[in-house]
């Protein structure tokens, strides 16, 4: 998709955020990269082959019962 030079990341590389803005809808709290990825205000991700990536932010709770 990318067709600007350098080329931007792929959607499998570990940098693929790095790839330019298309689309962005701030609004709505999502951008479309030029890479196909989808990101979203929250950090997560949707790649191209539709594979969800959750946001490094999520938080993982543990409760301790005694």
């Amino acid at each position: 998709m990318c067709e600007h030079q350098p080329r931007c990341p792929p959607a499998g590389a570990p940098d693929r955020d790095a790839a330019r803005v298309v689309t962005a809808h701030p609004e709505q709290g999502w951008s479309l990269l030029c890479n196909g990825v989808v990101v979203f205000d929250d950090d997560g991700e949707i790649l191209p082959d539709g594979r969800i990536v959750d946001s490094p932010r999520t938080l993982q709770f543990v409760v301790c019962t005694a």
